[in-house]
């Protein structure tokens, strides 16, 4: 009778080890499964952001800077890692319509006229378009952010004049990183800002252009971005 029991008892251990050494495997498939997925959406914004530094070549570092600076603060709302992640690939997408845009216009130096502004502001309808109806969320999100980065928390924006919590957070996000980072930049039509001139000029945005909440979470942060 001690035989058979300890004969069962073997058996019951073996059962759990194969079944441990199982669930080993499957989650490596699964995680490895799930670096392959991550890998080629980043390959896929790499390779589509590689046509706008063709046509403009600050856009490269900008958006790079801007998915680092949208993934802290999409970190410091608490989001879970993947969406971070998520919103740093996406946001590198932010202005891939200026594909579309005419040279003349997107590296005329200086202010653009009435005309031309109204056809550089149809950049965030292109960017839409190319990025709209995929599958893949992070293609999903960038197309809202392309659509939605120029909208203003006061409503007085473009495409459409969405305002307040109407506009997609993540919309939101990448409208304060993308301004900071192009007033204390470089551009073609002037020079970079200093950085205490850039943070006083947000400042007087909020709550016009900038949702105020995110604001003050990013420059009470910034120190450490």
């Amino acid at each position: 009778e001690l035989f058979v029991q300890i004969d069962g008892a073997l058996r019951r251990r073996e059962l759990e080890l194969s079944h441990q050494r199982t669930e080993q495997q499957l989650q490596a498939q699964i995680r490895a499964k799930t670096a392959e997925i991550r890998y080629a959406h980043e390959e896929i914004v790499m390779r589509l952001m590689a046509a706008s530094e063709f046509r403009d070549n600050e856009t490269g570092q900008h958006i790079r800077r801007l998915g680092l600076y949208s993934a802290a603060l999409a970190r410091l709302l608490g989001w879970e890692e993947a969406i971070q992640d998520r919103l740093r690939l996406a946001a590198a997408m932010h202005d891939v319509g200026k594909i579309g845009i005419p040279d003349h216009i997107l590296l005329k130096p200086g202010r653009l006229d009435a005309q031309e502004w109204e056809i550089m502001k149809t950049h965030t309808r292109i960017g839409h378009q190319i990025l709209s109806g995929s599958q893949i969320p992070v293609l999903e999100m960038a197309a809202q952010i392309a659509l939605r980065h120029h909208e203003r928390w006061d409503g007085g924006g473009y495409p459409d004049g969405l305002s307040g919590h109407e506009i997609p957070i993540e919309a939101r996000i990448i409208t304060v990183v993308d301004v900071y980072d192009a007033l204390t930049h470089v551009r073609c039509y002037k020079p970079a800002w200093p950085e205490e001139d850039a943070i006083l000029e947000m400042k007087r945005l909020s709550g016009a252009h900038f949702d105020p909440d995110l604001l003050a979470l990013f420059i009470d942060n910034l120190p450490a971005m």
